[in-house]
Order: structure tokens, then sequence, then C-alpha cells
């Protein structure tokens, strides 16, 4: 396994528990960092040992956004440098969101803290979200002089909840808490900080109830259906994936496990 060094990646059987490791700095994403996720969430596109994720941060947050500080040829830290290196700097960030939602793992965040600008965009980038009371979450980067539509979230967050709270958090780059983030729909339920890891067990193992590739597909399914064109377009995905589904030894399992009412013991074949 690739040994990162702001990245802990723990194996727990066919589930990663992905920890962002720069507690001193809020885990605020340096060059390094944007690196390792950058290739963590790469790997996983055709690692089919995996089935879950779960990314959370180490100490009092989930991830304080871009660390400026280490970053200065960033355009968001004032210094000069050609739109050209301005681009590749940028598209390095965005390129991790975009790696997100390709892998065909589900992704469950544990928010908790900061999760400000870059931190915000990887929450949104999850397919689940479980907030700890202390979570704040903003658009940072309008509050240093850039747009707020950067690293994905103006793509997420209107898809979450709805355009009028989207606009208001994102003009004028205000806060939202744990409280009204469950209340309109951006995470799935609020607890106390120090519950979060067993919070996340029952997605966990719900999820790994599901045969392998009927996961997969679902995610890639859901990606597909939020832009599809048409009503056809999304039945013709889903049609698609069920008869895939269909011929596989686990829907024969599944089936009956069903019948039988015991646990599914799927082998991915």
């Amino acid at each position: 396994m690739t040994q990162y060094q702001t990245l802990i990646v723990e194996k727990d059987g066919a589930v990663d528990r992905v920890t962002m490791n720069r507690p001193d700095a809020l885990n605020a994403m340096n060059a390094q960092l944007v690196d390792e996720l950058q290739d963590y969430f790469g790997r996983l596109y055709t690692d089919h040992s995996v089935r879950v994720v779960v990314l959370k941060g180490a100490g009092r947050a989930f991830c304080a956004g871009l660390d400026l500080k280490e970053r200065p040829n960033r355009p968001e830290s004032g210094a000069s440098g050609s739109p050209q290196a301005g681009l590749v700097s940028q598209r390095r960030i965005s390129e991790i969101v975009m790696r997100m939602r390709r892998c065909p793992q589900p992704i469950i965040s544990l928010v908790h803290g900061p999760a400000c600008g870059g931190g915000f965009a990887l929450a949104l980038a999850s397919d689940i979200r479980i907030a700890g009371k202390s979570a704040r979450m903003n658009a940072a980067f309008i509050r240093i002089g850039l747009s707020a539509c950067d690293i994905g979230v103006s793509y997420f967050l209107p898809r979450l909840v709805g355009v009028s709270v989207a606009s208001e958090l994102m003009l004028t780059g205000r806060f939202i808490n744990a409280e009204r983030a469950e209340r309109v729909g951006l995470v799935s339920e609020v607890v106390e900080d120090g519950q979060l890891d067993e919070a996340v067990k029952p997605y966990i193992e719900e999820m790994l109830t599901t045969s392998p590739l009927g996961l997969r597909l679902t995610k890639e399914c859901l990606n597909m259906s939020v832009d599809a064109g048409s009503l056809e377009a999304a039945i013709a995905m889903e049609d698609r994936n069920q008869i895939l589904c269909a011929q596989t030894n686990d829907f024969r399992e599944g089936i009956g496990a069903f019948l039988e009412k015991r646990k599914p013991a799927y082998t991915n074949s």
C-alpha cells in the first residue's frame, strides 16, 4: 500500500478509513496533501477490494481549506504568476473532487469543526455527510477576493440544498452550522463529535450487505442521472445496470438469501 505523509489510510476489510493528518494546520491542504488526496482517489477507480471510503480530519477540524501559507504561487495568495501556471495549480486541486465522483466506492465524510473552502468542497463531493455538532462549513473563497465558485462547489451545492440556499451561502461566504445543514439536507444527521465513528457504522454495514457490483453501479447511475438530459436517458442507464447485475452469481445469491431469510454471502462474481 502507498505510504502517505499527510493521509492515514486504515484498511478495515472492504472499508478504507482515510484521515487527513495535518492537525496543527487544521488539515489545511498544502501541496503534499493535495497530491496525496489526488493519488488516493485516483487509485480507487480500479481497486475493487475497497467498497466503502470513510473520510475525516484529525484533530479539531475536518479541513480548513487551502493552506495559503504553503502555496505562495496560488492565485489566492496574491503572488504574481502566469495564467498557465495558475491553471495547472488550480486543476491539481479540482481534479481531487472529479476523482472522488469518478471512483465507484461510496464516500462518507465525517465532518467536525471547520470545513472551509477546499474542505467544504471535499465534503460536498462525498456521497454522504455526517456532521459533528461543532461542524461549520462555508465557501471561504469569496472572503479572500475570489469567486465562491471553486473546486466543484457551484456544481454540488445547489444540487444538494437548492439554488436559493446555495446562492445565500456562496454570495456571502457565511458559515452554515451542523443544525441548519441537517435541516436543509446538506448532511444526513448530526451527532456529538465523539460519536461520529459510531454513527457511520450502520451506513457501512448496510452498504456491505449489498452486492459489490450493485453498489458500484448505483453510485455511477446516480452520478449520471443527476445530469441526465431526460427521463429516457436515466432509464436507459438503469435498464443497462439491472441487466448487468441480473447476470451475476451475486444476484442469484441475493434472491436465495432473501427467500431463506439469511444474510447474503456475495463473492463479486
